[in-house]
């Protein structure tokens, strides 16, 4: 069991996400980036589906009430166990009381913290993330328990890895959306010739950029959407869901992210700057 002694700014537990509910109504949800949590999962030997914390901008501290192995990766937080420092992407023995930290944020905005065959909330339709209008709670808060299995006799068969890290990346590589044929030449320089800005309008549910482009009058029906979908807006404001995104829309939906774009606009806060790379 880990109990959340201060919560941060908003730290949620997190899977691979909620799917084939999407025809209802239901964003998949899970972390939001997903290649920092593969790789936690994998030190770990961890299911890839296994809940961790994704904890965002300021972290949580949090006491250990239980053993177990841990490892954190994704954004760098200044994180301290027992107030000396430790790293990202290496697994450490954790005891009964140890108390786990963060400080300045260093690089990129989300960090997780994976333990050992990850997290034991309950899970609602297939899957453990925190969705407020579906499961109860939309974040830890101060005196939460969050539950996992005690592991006393694990063995990492690989204690550290080294990882070249995307948290510096800022170009975004992206396939076209169903309405991008839709686009004119001015829309298309627009989106492929500037640097933007991301907003401070940003969230689990969608990014949105401060930069505009040539405004259009393109009247569509509402259609289906998924993560890393960009949307233009009549106004030309660009708006890329994420994974609490809706799961339709009615704004035209020009490019798609690819799944490692996802990632890297996950861990960019309001004020970073981004462009887009057609493949």
């Amino acid at each position: 069991m880990l109990r959340v002694l201060k919560a941060g700014f908003y730290t949620t537990v997190q899977d691979s996400g909620r799917f084939h509910y999407r025809n209802k109504g239901v964003p998949v949800s899970g972390v939001m980036d997903e290649m920092s949590v593969f790789k936690i999962n994998s030190l770990l030997e961890n299911n890839e589906s296994a809940a961790v914390l994704e904890i965002t901008m300021t972290g949580p501290t949090l006491i250990f009430e239980e053993e177990t192995y841990m490892a954190l990766g994704g954004a760098k937080m200044s994180a301290t166990l027992n107030n000396l420092p430790i790293k990202n992407y290496k697994v450490y023995e954790i005891n009964v009381g140890d108390i786990l930290s963060f400080g300045r944020l260093e690089k990129g905005f989300r960090a997780y913290l994976g333990v050992k065959d990850g997290f034991t909330t309950k899970e609602v339709l297939g899957s453990k993330s925190f969705y407020k209008p579906i499961t109860k709670a939309n974040r830890l808060a101060d005196n939460d328990m969050v539950p996992f299995e005690v592991q006393k006799l694990f063995r990492p068969k690989i204690s550290e890895i080294k990882v070249s890290s995307f948290l510096d990346d800022s170009v975004l590589e992206v396939g076209k959306g169903p309405e991008f044929d839709m686009l004119n030449d001015k829309q298309l320089e627009g989106i492929f010739s500037k640097t933007f800005t991301v907003a401070h309008e940003n969230n689990r549910m969608a990014y949105q950029l401060t930069e505009t482009i040539e405004t259009h009058s393109i009247s569509m029906l509402t259609s289906a959407t998924i993560p890393g979908t960009v949307q233009l807006t009549p106004a030309g404001k660009l708006m890329v869901l994420m994974k609490d995104g809706q799961t339709t829309g009615g704004y035209p939906r020009v490019i798609q992210l690819t799944d490692k774009a996802i990632c890297i606009l996950a861990q960019k806060k309001g004020g970073d700057s981004i462009s887009f790379k057609l493949l």
